[in-house]
């Protein structure tokens, strides 16, 4: 069982080596670089080249049933679903089979609305200390489901 952390723009490395660590489990924090390294041994972290998606697809060769991976990245978190890891976003909320595909959806369907009207401000609500809180827990039941694969 691994852990991994889709790094870039990563709000909660610090609170996901935190539970790695009491789990005693390996954490992967992976990115194109920009990052200091961790001087838990459990964490490794992995810098990959420069390019779209290359930290992405590192994580989506490896995961599997049995890992957890933190990312917000959708077309990281579905093949990583269909691998069968337990995936969530930084605010906590699991991504599955059941949901992942709205969830797509409505990414594709946010992008075309973003392209279609240049003059459309605005962003995504910002990172809570609830959203940090509900991640907490989230990882934590998502490393006992994985546990159970």
């Amino acid at each position: 069982m691994s852990l991994y952390i889709d790094a870039d723009a990563c709000p909660v490395k610090a609170e996901a080596e935190r539970v790695a660590t009491r789990h005693r489990l390996k954490m992967y924090v992976v990115s194109n670089g920009g990052l200091r390294p961790s001087q838990n041994p459990l964490v490794e972290t992995v810098i990959v080249p420069e390019g779209p998606d290359v930290a992405d697809m590192w994580i989506a060769d490896r995961a599997g049933p049995g890992d957890v991976v933190v990312t917000g990245d959708i077309p990281l978190a579905a093949k990583c679903v269909e691998a069968g890891a337990q995936v969530l976003k930084h605010n906590g909320e699991p991504l599955t089979q059941a949901n992942i595909g709205n969830v797509l959806a409505t990414r594709d369907l946010m992008t075309d609305l973003r392209s279609a009207d240049p003059f459309r401000q605005g962003g995504g609500k910002g990172f809570t200390k609830a959203d940090r809180s509900r991640f907490l827990d989230a990882l934590e039941r998502a490393i006992r489901a994985a546990a159970k694969t």
